[in-house]
């Protein structure tokens, strides 16, 4: 706990997540319930995550969420790259950590081109309600809700499409 504490403090001014780039405005807005009362995720083991597609590192410890994660999202489109169109998966790295009731994933894709962070919180003993910033473009914002299947599996949704993470 101490590491923590200590970690916090080493943050810029005003700062509240842990890996100390811009925060996500309003995390629990009014938009982030509207879409909490609608999105459904089931965990079941016919969802689209469920078959494993996961690279990189996993877990240090297999009972909790925080460490390094594999990412993938769709449903919308970068202009900028290439070949990108919404029913396609893009892929990255993420990292989770957390901070009391609060989950902060930060994620990338591109190969680090684009980042994002995702500021949510416990609702339940496993769902997560927030909010995506794009990190890239900070004008992007967007409710997201995650499922905590497993601590190698957490399913996600925003109101383009999938946001899902996986180690």
């Amino acid at each position: 706990m101490k590491a923590s504490v200590e970690k916090q403090d080493s943050l810029p001014d005003g700062i509240r997540n842990p890996f100390a780039v811009m925060d996500v405005p309003d995390p629990d807005d009014q938009d982030v319930a509207a879409f909490a009362r609608v999105a459904k995720l089931a965990g079941s083991s016919d969802d689209e995550n469920a078959a494993g597609w996961a690279f990189g590192a996993g877990a240090k410890r297999e009972d909790q969420i925080e460490g390094q994660w594999s990412s993938r999202w769709n449903g919308g489109a970068d202009p900028s790259v290439p070949g990108d169109a919404r029913d396609k998966w893009k892929q990255g790295q993420a990292q989770v950590r957390t901070s009391g009731k609060r989950v902060y994933l930060l994620f990338d894709r591109h190969h680090g081109a684009r980042r994002a962070l995702i500021d949510a919180r416990w609702v339940s003993e496993r769902t997560l309600v927030g909010k995506y910033l794009n990190l890239s473009n900070p004008a992007i914002t967007r409710p997201w809700v995650g499922l905590v299947v497993t601590p190698r599996r957490i399913d996600g949704v925003w109101p383009g499409g999938r946001l899902d993470f996986r180690r």
